[in-house]
Order: structure tokens, then C-alpha cells, then sequence
């Protein structure tokens, strides 16, 4: 269900906030900051109770309740007919998803200062899901990032063990362990009620950093790097190779750009000057099979890899080299010229 409720609508001041008491996840810990993000919730109180008749009384629920209902401001996603998710995504959304998706805009709005309606304000939305909120979904309902039976078959295993460490894992260690004594015996529910807020603030100010690099960084490494791209033949006839005025943020944006590229005109090499300064060192940066992956299209020669230097001056036959790492995904030259000569000879090789 897409229908969105505007803030503006809501009526209660200050409204009461719902949600379950017990052990905590990391979906309602955010769901709550989100929602608190907005005038319209700051500042609210916060109820955290399994009692019917209480929750009844809260102008909003997050995942408890057994009922979605935007109308009604109830955001549970429990019930056994539940199975909604964010526009064009597959993964069954949780209370974090829930609420962002009726709220992720005007709290983007908020924090921001763009226009609500803006094409800013929906890019960052659709890579805010994207990047952080689904995963907080898929992993309170279960759902692998890896088709498992897929996995399984494959045969391939785990090189090392990351024990599972996540926000979702990070929040559930702030729950009490079965041995621990309660801080205050007396008040067994404030205790709990503290932890939850410490576990909220921490799923929060990391969703408001995301925000802020996506909207300060991100954002606007996207023109750069769209010039850049529609520029790129003038260095290589098939497009291989990117030039960056500057160094930005530049992988998901050359990504989206070349779903509709064909596999042969995709780009190898991305130039760029280290810094903003005039004489700058330059960096040739062979780009990933996929974003997330250490595999590069092409590497930069073997026989320059680990060589720095003269050394590589001489192994290459380029000057002012500065270095190829061990693996060949980037390497530096103290000039332009220099760069450029690199990465053009590197695709001969």
C-alpha cells in the first residue's frame, strides 16, 4: 500500500507514540526516531506496552497491534495478510519500513530544507530505502540477502565469521541479558524503557548521518559525475575511460548510468585529481565488477602492481608514476599527462 498520510494532517498535540515493551529490534527503535524527527511528534510521549486498552489510547502504534492502517496511524506488520513493500522493492517492510514509507519524505523535507515534492527530495527517499531501511526490513522478517537453497547449492562458504554484526545485532545487544540484575527492582520498566531509548538514538543518529552525507555528498556528486560520463569518449572512443573534475562519490551514480550501456562500452578507469588544489597528484581507479564487489573489470597490469615510483616509471614506460597497488585497483601519477597515459596503455594490455 503506497498511500501516503502527510504529517501535516495529524491533529493530536503532543501526540502519544505506541509500541510494544519486552525485547526491542532494531525496526521500532528507529520507527520511533523517525517519527520524532517530525514537528508534528516533537515532542511526544512514548508508550511501550502489549496492553490493548493502552495502546488503544496512543494516537500512533509501530509494530504492535496487529494492524496497518495509515488512516488510523497504526503501523504493525505482524498479522499473517500483512505483506506490503516500498515501491519497486520486493522485501516485506517492517515498522522502520512502515513508517518511512509514509513518512521518509516529509522528514527528508524537514532535515534537508528541499521541497517535499522535489526530484532531490524522491532520489534520496528511493536511496535512503535503498542503502539502509531495507536491510533493517529484511532482517526483521527473516528474509536472506542470498537466495539460500541458491547459496547452498553453490557449495560456497564463509571464508571467516563476521558473528553476525549489524545495527540489527548492535541494537539487540542493548537488550538486558537473561543474568543481568535489574538496575532498579523497583522499576523494571523505566530500566527497559531507558535501554530502548539509548538503542533508539543509536539506529536514529546513524539514519541522520546517512541522510546528511546522501543530501550534502552524494547528492551533489551526481552532476559531476553524469558531466563526466557524457564526456567520457573524448578520452577513449568506446568510453572506457571516466574523467572526474574533482574527486566525488562516483560509483552508484556510474552504475545507474550505464544500465543502458552495452557490456563492451562500460567504463574501465576513472581518473581523478587527489585534491582541489592546483598540481594535484592524480588517481586512476579501475572500477568493480559491482559496486560492492573487490573483482575489477580490469585491472591495472600485473606487472605494475606493487611497484611504486621510479621503479614503476621504468616497469611501465610512463613518468611520474607514483604507485599501483598490490591488487591493480588504483594506482596514482603526479600529473594529468601521466594518468591519462597510464590508463590509455593499460587497455592495450
Amino acid at each position: 500500500m503506497t498511500e501516503e498520510i502527510s504529517a501535516k494532517r495529524l491533529k493530536t498535540s503532543p501526540p502519544v507514540i505506541g509500541t510494544h515493551n519486552g525485547h526491542f529490534h532494531a525496526d521500532e527503535a528507529l520507527a520511533v526516531y523517525l517519527l520524532r524527527l517530525l514537528p508534528t511528534y516533537n515532542p511526544s510521549q512514548l508508550v511501550r506496552t502489549r496492553d490493548p486498552s493502552l495502546l488503544s489510547t496512543c494516537h500512533t502504534v509501530v509494530d504492535v497491534g496487529g494492524e496497518y492502517s495509515p488512516a488510523n496511524n497504526r503501523y504493525d506488520h505482524h498479522q499473517r495478510t500483512f505483506n506490503s513493500t516500498f515501491p519497486n522493492r520486493s522485501t516485506k517492510l517492517s515498522s522502520a519500513g512502515l513508517v518511512y514509507l509514509h513518512f521518509g519524505k516529509p522528514i527528508i523535507s524537514q532535515l534537508t530544507k528541499l521541497a517535499e515534492d522535489s526530484t532531490e527530495v524522491s532520489v534520496i527517499w528511493e536511496k535512503m530505502y535503498a542503502d539502509f531501511i531495507e536491510a533493517l526490513d529484511a532482517h526483521d522478517n527473516g528474509i536472506s540477502a542470498y537466495d539460500t537453497e541458491a547459496l547452498k547449492a553453490s557449495g560456497v562458504q564463509k571464508r571467516f565469521s563476521d558473528h553476525g554484526i549489524n545495527l540489527g545485532s548492535l541494537v539487540g545487544d542493548l537488550n538486558a541479558n537473561w543474568d543481568e540484575p535489574e538496575q532498579d527492582p523497583q522499576k523494571p520498566q523505566e530500566a527497559e524503557d531507558a535501554r530502548f531509548l539509548e538503542a533508539s538514538a543509536l539506529m536514529g543518529t546513524t539514519f541522520v548521518r546517512k541522510l546528511e552525507y546522501y543530501h550534502r555528498t552524494w547528492l551533489p556528486a551526481r552532476s559531476v559525475v553524469h558531466a563526466s560520463f557524457a564526456a567520457r569518449k573524448q578520452y577513449d572512443s568506446r568510453g572506457r575511460i571516466m574523467v572526474l573534475e574533482r574527486s566525488v562519490p562516483w560509483k552508484d551514480h556510474l552504475y545507474s548510468l550505464e544500465t543502458s550501456e552495452s557490456p563492451e562500452d562500460k567504463v574501465a578507469y576513472v581518473l581523478y585529481p587527489e585534491g582541489p588544489h592546483e598540481g594535484a597528484k592524480w588517481r586512476i581507479q579501475a572500477v568493480s565488477v559491482t559496486k560492492d564487489s573487490f573483482e575489477s573489470r580490469k585491472p591495472l597490469p600485473e606487472a605494475w602492481r606493487g611497484v611504486r615510483d621510479e621503479k614503476l616509471d621504468e616497469v611501465c614506460g610512463i613518468e611520474g608514476c607514483v604507485f599501483v597497488h598490490a591488487s591493480g585497483f588504483i594506482g596514482g601519477n603526479k600529473s594529468w599527462e601521466g594518468v591519462k597515459r597510464m590508463a590509455e596503455k593499460a587497455l592495450e594490455m
